[in-house]
């Protein structure tokens, strides 16, 4: 037995704030929310997380990462000067995949988990590209996920931009993994099929991912990130891209649309109608320059939508600062958003992972997942359940958690990383970063 306590938790169900509350667990599930009082009497026995204070709730959900982004991290590029996003993906993201070895892949997802960790996120949904090496390139991910205690879906990013055999090796690697992952019985894994964007996707390339994908797993797919690919739709097709996605058989309660920028109205009617999931990126459409997301027309269509990060941070707590200005900003109105985006990241995220694990994440309550942080923000104005989303937005960001527990194991207790040898994995990243940068610009 594991008992979180003495301190204010946020259960994220009706009602369920406690202003000195405790969460008890059991094995890797949540046995009993209540008063701190109540559950330290009533089991004396159980190891002892004091949270001194601070605040107790879900671990947090990243639904969109890219993983093997973070080697770019001061990565400079011989005549990198890009003017559009097709340039920043030719000039950058396309030359690096290109580059990226199993090592690379595994020291990358080491590091990545490792931050998650220390930033209070338990649950990663990511889409991987590494051309260089594409067989096995998904268990480099998922071995160090496993080993640090961190739950995944994972899916390869499908793409005829390397031709033929890459392609269909990337297709082949997403149907290997989605089969591993249901052999695992852990629950802590799960495979889905990537799709690049559909400007570097043929119809028979589609086709050819319908035959290997399996009839329980879903796609993961850029959708409108950019106008060059709505553009690209219209002029190969004449149609738009969600209407060829549809068509297609893309689309569905499984399906993964990271960004939507350019969805038209019609196209949001097709995504509500399929119950297609979309994920909602601000740093990285701000950062690309491809525009804004319609946020408050897809939450008022009534469309699942949730919040990622694309790669940008492992922090969820900024992306959640991000999204709140980006609309009101956007749309020149300081009155938009205030419900919807915490909504997305605390709510919609764990209804996301809901159709991929088995059983609740994102919330403390009897039978679901234990998987829990703590920060030590300690409030300068009241703080209940009514207003403790504003003392999120203001007051936090991921690195005021100090204790971090997934699947009911503890990975950092007083911000001290108890599952890895965190210098010596940095250490072994810049050696390993360094002779991809070599080869990226050689």
């Amino acid at each position: 037995m594991l008992l979180i306590g003495n301190g204010r938790v946020i259960t994220r169900k009706e009602n369920g704030f406690y202003e000195k509350g405790a969460v008890a667990v059991d094995g890797n599930l949540i046995k009993e929310v209540g008063t701190y009082e109540d559950l330290r009497a009533k089991y004396p026995q159980a190891e002892f997380i004091d949270a001194h204070g601070g605040v107790i709730m879900p671990g947090l959900i990243n639904a969109h990462e890219h993983i093997y982004s973070a080697f770019a991290r001061g990565l400079s590029i011989k005549g990198y000067a890009p003017k559009n996003f097709l340039e920043i993906l030719e000039g950058m993201w396309w030359k690096l995949d290109r580059q990226l070895t199993l090592e690379n892949d595994l020291l990358s997802a080491y590091a990545v988990f490792i931050d998650c960790i220390k930033n209070g996120v338990t649950t990663v949904f990511d889409h991987h590209a590494s051309y260089c090496t594409i067989p096995y390139s998904l268990d480099k991910i998922a071995d160090p996920a496993k080993e640090l205690g961190v739950r995944a879906c994972l899916c390869y990013e499908v793409s005829d931009r390397d031709g033929q055999q890459k392609m269909e090796e990337a297709v082949l690697e997403n149907e290997r993994f989605i089969e591993r992952a249901a052999q695992d019985d852990s629950d802590m894994l799960c495979g889905m099929m990537g799709l690049h964007a559909a400007f570097t996707l043929s119809d028979k390339t589609l086709a050819f991912c319908a035959e290997h994908k399996g009839r329980e797993a879903g796609y993961h797919i850029h959708v409108a990130e950019g106008q060059s690919d709505v553009t690209d739709s219209l002029k190969k097709y004449n149609k738009r891209i969600v209407e060829r996605l549809y068509e297609q058989g893309i689309l569905g309660r499984k399906t993964l649309a990271i960004h939507c920028v350019h969805v038209s109205p019609a196209e949001m009617e097709l995504l509500r109608e399929t119950d297609t999931m979309v994920v909602h990126n601000p740093e990285s459409n701000m950062g690309n320059a491809v525009g804004c997301g319609p946020v408050p027309r897809l939450f008022k269509e009534g469309i699942l939508l949730g919040l990622g990060t694309d790669g940008y941070t492992n922090d969820m707590l900024e992306s959640y600062k991000v999204a709140n200005i980006i609309h009101k900003h956007n749309l020149g109105d300081p009155g938009v958003v205030w419900t919807e985006i915490p909504t997305m990241l605390f709510e919609n995220n764990a209804k996301i992972a809901a159709r991929f694990f088995k059983k609740p994440l994102g919330v403390l309550e009897a039978g679901a997942y234990a998987d829990i942080i703590v920060t030590d923000y300690d409030p300068l104005t009241p703080m209940n359940g009514d207003n403790c989303n504003g003392h999120i937005l203001f007051g936090m960001n991921g690195r005021y958690v100090t204790h971090t527990i997934c699947n009911g194991k503890v990975l950092m207790a007083d911000r001290k990383l108890k599952v890895a040898d965190e210098a010596d994995i940095m250490k072994r990243c810049r050696e390993s970063a360094a002779d991809l940068w070599r080869r990226v610009n050689s």
